[in-house]
């Protein structure tokens, strides 16, 4: 497409002399602008993407694909509803939950909890709540030997293993006296951390059927859970599944997919995405005028070189494709430089943060607003791919007017005061 001759002139261009100081600098300038977009656009795409896998991974971990409620109150005889669900072929697995809101107090401090009951076959399939494991053992609390706390709840209250945890419900029962607040003591035997501080801080393990007395939920002989979590084969087909169980399940039970109980969340992650990636692009069409006008300064200074090659047989589309050239050369300079420090600094985001708030001494990322400890990232190569493009296309049509421009200079008007 270009000549080795249109190619020599090109590059040499850009090359300024040391009277062309400022056509050099203006380059330069472009070369930067354009890399610095690039790379920005990668590291926040990467991030968000690695947040929202992050925010998925832990909120099915914790609540399944889909969550089946009863209407009102707990599930009664789950055992039966269990074997009617695996009759479709898109679960994979139900697990029956015990869950409740408490008050948990040590030491003179209290915080409002979760609290979760697990059989122990089931805790044995989430295998992300054994890896994030810090000290103890899940087994123990199977055993029912104790509960399992989150690492900030541990750390907020003072707790270490063998320490001994209250649990206070608001459904107590009835006395002469009034309500008294039902409460049991626990010693803890396991310590996890998800990286998640809404987690790590509220969330409590507890057996299952030490969760069922605790919640009175097998009072009067009745064996009742609150609530189902339903494991698909094939999370795409999350919506078409949820509403095939709504229609079997009928009107006493409510199901809801993990993608309408945490739409919200989702949703505002979408939408940051988006509006950061615009505000981002910015800086690439910044730096695309930038290529404009050195471009512009460029023709302005070579206006006697080009009227010297068109008199030398040199015709306007060679004029033309030797600045279009020049154009997308610091496009390609920009782009690749973008995406080599982007992919540097998107790959190790986690450790530049540990790095500033150590040398800073304070804190970038806050877990209390932002749930998370740690930096997630998450590359996507289709996503790298689109954004060379853009930055090569905005590139391109950057240089189309200044080489135009170049293409119509007239010989004699350009040395006609030589």
């Amino acid at each position: 497409m270009f000549s080795a001759v249109e190619r020599f002139i090109a590059f040499r261009y850009l090359r300024a002399r040391r009277s062309e100081g400022f056509i050099s600098i203006s380059t330069f300038f472009s070369i930067a602008g354009i890399t610095l977009g690039v790379a920005t656009l990668i590291i926040v795409t990467s991030v968000m993407n690695g947040v929202r896998g992050e925010m998925m991974k832990h909120f099915i971990g914790w609540s399944g694909h889909i969550n089946i409620y009863g209407q009102g109150e707990p599930i009664n005889d789950y055992d039966a509803i269990i074997a009617r669900l695996k009759q479709n072929p898109d679960i994979e697995s139900v697990t029956p939950v015990v869950e409740g809101q408490i008050m948990a107090s040590s030491q003179g401090r209290a915080v409002g909890a979760q609290v979760f009951g697990f059989r122990g076959a089931d805790i044995a399939r989430k295998t992300d709540i054994q890896d994030k494991m810090k000290a103890g053992s899940l087994n123990a609390m199977v055993a029912g030997e104790g509960i399992v706390i989150g690492q900030r709840m541990a750390e907020n209250m003072g707790l270490e293993l063998g320490d001994t945890l209250t649990l206070i419900s608001p459904e107590g029962r009835q006395t002469l006296a009034g309500l008294v607040p039902r409460m049991k003591a626990y010693p803890v035997v396991g310590v996890f951390n998800f990286g998640m501080y809404a987690y790590d801080a509220s969330l409590i393990l507890m057996p299952f059927e030490e969760a069922q007395v605790y919640f009175k939920l097998n009072d009067a002989g009745l064996n009742r859970v609150s609530t189902l979590q339903v494991q698909l084969k094939h999370p795409d087909n999350v919506e078409a599944t949820t509403r095939a169980l709504r229609m079997q399940l009928g009107s006493n039970f409510r199901v809801y997919s993990w993608l309408e109980t945490n739409r919200s969340i989702f949703d505002a992650l979408k939408v940051q995405r988006n509006v950061m990636f615009i505000i981002l692009t910015l800086i690439i069409i910044v730096a695309a005028f930038n290529i404009i006008s050195s471009l512009v300064m460029l023709v302005k200074e070579k206006g006697r070189d080009i009227a010297i090659l068109r008199s030398m047989g040199a015709t306007r589309g060679m004029v033309h494709r030797i600045f279009i050239l020049s154009g997308m050369s610091v496009g390609v300079m920009g782009t690749g430089l973008g995406v080599v420090f982007g992919l540097l600094l998107a790959v190790n985001i986690d450790r530049i943060r540990q790095w500033i708030e150590q040398a800073s001494g304070g804190k970038i990322l806050a877990e209390q607003l932002y749930f998370l400890s740690t930096l997630p990232s998450d590359v996507n190569a289709f996503e790298v791919m689109g954004i060379v493009l853009m930055a090569l296309c905005l590139s391109f049509l950057a240089a189309l007017y200044p080489a135009r421009r170049a293409a119509k200079l007239e010989p004699t008007e350009a040395l006609r005061y030589e």
